[in-house]
């Protein structure tokens, strides 16, 4: 039987001393009322009202009963409340910080409407390993080689210049011996590339190309290194919707496929997995992942 909305009418009908009222505060039809009253009674074994007269007034037994169906409900209304809590409160999400602020807003939007209540702390990639580990942030879209996670952002390099068509080959940025004073092109890094699994492999080919070690560099910031590009021939490190939102000139890179990748890390396998299917689409359009709608990601 439904002990609590037996509970809930018994209470509504005792304290009005009629099954009608009784019935319309509990927001019940009145026959119903006095089905689960009934059943009430038969399940704990006595009368819980007196029949025998016209108002609903209770028995004995139905006065002893009375203190206890007004804590059940009131423990069932608190339990009511405190989901209603748990369901809206926000679940924190650390993102890198180079999701655009549209992007996100129309995540938070599609996980609202899909229950979740999204709270987004943007942050470099050691930060949101660091925030998720003291706990500030329940998930976070941590950086993984390409190809382990749930999404992967191909990248290329972009310039401010108009380019020419076809990819950009590492070895044509050396600098030749007549020009040995030229400090040649050089190769940004901005602080989301700034991970073993894309650093290491740029550093590499620029190593066997005979490129200088300075012509790739670690900017401070996303907007030091695109000041850099806009002031000069130099070259970011980005992926191609990076490169739109910048107003930058993308093109893939020659002879080494570079990307990141991306995966929901969370205190529990429930969050995660919510996340991952619930919310892939617009998760990918945020860190600009083919599988949110962008075309020709690859070369």
């Amino acid at each position: 039987m439904d002990l609590v909305g037996a509970c809930k009418a018994f209470v509504n009908v005792s304290e009005r001393g009629s099954f009608t009222l009784g019935a319309a505060a509990a927001r019940i039809p009145q026959p119903v009322a006095s089905r689960r009253i009934a059943a009430l009674e038969g399940h704990l074994g006595a009368r819980l009202f007196d029949r025998s007269t016209r108002r609903a007034t209770l028995t004995q037994f139905g006065r002893d009963m009375l203190p206890s169906a007004r804590r059940l409900v009131r423990l069932a209304e608190e339990m009511e409340h405190d989901a209603e809590r748990a369901v809206l409160r926000p679940l924190r999400l650390a993102v890198p910080d180079t999701c655009a602020t549209r992007d996100l807003a129309e995540l938070g939007a599609e996980a609202r409407r899909k229950g979740l209540n999204l709270d987004f702390r943007p942050a470099p990639p050691a930060a949101r390993t660091e925030l998720l580990g003291a706990r500030e942030v329940r998930a976070a879209l941590a950086g993984t080689p390409s190809g382990e996670g749930a999404w992967t952002v191909p990248l290329g390099l972009a310039s401010a210049a108009e380019p020419r068509v076809g990819a950009v080959h590492v070895e044509t940025l050396r600098v030749d011996r007549d020009r040995s004073a030229s400090r040649g092109r050089r190769v940004w890094i901005q602080p989301e590339d700034d991970v073993p699994h894309v650093r290491d492999p740029l550093n590499r080919l620029r190593d066997a190309a005979g490129l200088r070690p300075a012509q790739v560099a670690v900017a401070a910031s996303l907007a030091s290194a695109v000041v850099e590009v806009l002031g000069s021939d130099d070259l970011l490190l980005c992926s191609r919707r990076q490169a739109g939102e910048l107003g930058l000139h993308w093109r893939p890179t020659g002879g080494i496929s570079l990307a990141r990748g991306y995966e929901v890390v969370a205190d529990t396998g429930e969050d995660a997995e919510r996340l991952r299917t619930l919310l892939g689409r617009e998760i990918a359009r945020c860190l600009g992942a083919p599988d949110g709608g962008e075309e020709g990601e690859t070369a």
